[in-house]
């Protein structure tokens, strides 16, 4: 069976977005200022570039897809990934609205699922075959997976930038156990891959 990896950058301070996430900052305030490793130093990390974006599928929450707001789907909205989104695979988003999927240049196509992680996770593995599965975030979403004890292995970058408030992927996750299996640092970012222990 395949694993489910999941690939997140943070803050020095613990957060993967800053606060006031809005159409205009969906990462939230300052919020972009964490991924300047994959763009400006993309050559040096290039590894763990590749890691991301090596999955058969992806699980995502609504905010990371498309924005905030609880409310049904704007059918015009295609979400904050461009035409061509980086994923070249499916990819499963949580939602309590239904939405017809969404196909993408690439070979990205974008599901909506409204029965909870396990039939996401579900539909994610039959979709990877073989490959892994990636949980791509947001917060909420890694939080229910971590808590769950869906995931297999944590990657986190973290980036020497404060945020101060913000999203934060392991506010309420308790009894995790995590083994440190790799560590890597490069200019804009220290690499360290977890075998979370079931």
């Amino acid at each position: 069976m395949s694993r489910v990896t999941c690939d997140l950058t943070i803050s020095l301070d613990g957060y993967l977005a800053g606060p006031n996430q809005s159409m205009t900052e969906p990462l939230g305030e300052n919020g972009e200022r964490l991924h300047g490793w994959m763009f400006k130093d993309a050559e040096n990390n290039a590894a763990e570039l590749a890691g991301i974006l090596s999955a058969g599928a992806y699980i995502m929450g609504r905010n990371m897809f498309a924005g905030p707001g609880p409310g049904p789907w704007d059918p015009e909205w295609r979400g904050w990934w461009g035409e061509e989104p980086p994923y070249h695979a499916p990819v499963f988003v949580l939602t309590h609205h239904q939405r017809d999927p969404l196909e993408m240049a690439g070979g990205t196509t974008f599901h909506f699922v409204t029965d909870g992680i396990e039939s996401a996770l579900a539909q994610a593995r039959e979709a990877a075959g073989s490959r892994d599965v990636a949980i791509a975030g947001g917060a909420r979403t890694v939080q229910q997976f971590l808590a769950a004890g869906l995931i297999d292995e944590l990657r986190l970058h973290t980036a020497p930038v404060l945020l101060g408030a913000g999203e934060r992927p392991l506010d309420g996750v308790t009894d995790l156990t995590l083994e440190p299996t790799e560590v890597r640092g490069t200019r804009l970012v220290t690499h360290v891959t977890y075998r979370v222990v079931h």
